[in-house]
């Protein structure tokens, strides 16, 4: 593991098979905030990505990676692995880090619930939320190694 470096901004991601969550460091890359969640039946989220990430200046990606209970990595860890190849295919030049998201959409939803959102209204934000828990770990904690 190695921490990150807190000078630059970056982007978050949450992966799922019908939405994917984003979120954003500020500027100085400190403070992550909940930026958008891409339909993936609407849209392509690797161009999405793509777009605000050169938009934004972003120079890290964090893209969250599932692991079972157990610590081992399953078919989900395999599709986020897979879907962070046509990342990097689209993006080269822009270092992406992987960090655990065990839980992180439990976190979320339980950060939603203690503002006093409703567990209906999760839906539409909750995987952006899950990309702001995975940018705070990786902020907090380090990334892994890819």
């Amino acid at each position: 593991m190695h921490a990150p470096s807190l000078i630059h901004p970056a982007l978050g991601i949450d992966h799922g098979d019908a939405r994917v969550g984003i979120a954003a460091t500020d500027d100085f890359g400190i403070l992550a905030y909940p930026v958008e969640t891409i339909d993936t039946a609407a849209r392509d989220p690797v161009a999405c990505i793509g777009e605000l990430a050169e938009r934004r200046g972003s120079r890290t990606l964090v893209l969250g990676l599932p692991f079972r209970l157990d610590g081992s990595e399953g078919s989900a860890a395999a599709k986020v692995r897979a879907f962070a190849a046509r990342l990097h295919l689209r993006l080269p030049d822009i270092p992406l880090v992987f960090i655990d998201e065990t839980l992180t959409t439990t976190s979320a939803a339980a950060k939603l619930q203690q503002a006093g959102r409703k567990a209906r209204s999760h839906k539409p934000i909750i995987d952006q939320a899950a990309a702001v828990e995975i940018l705070n770990l990786w902020m907090n904690e380090g990334a892994l190694q890819p």
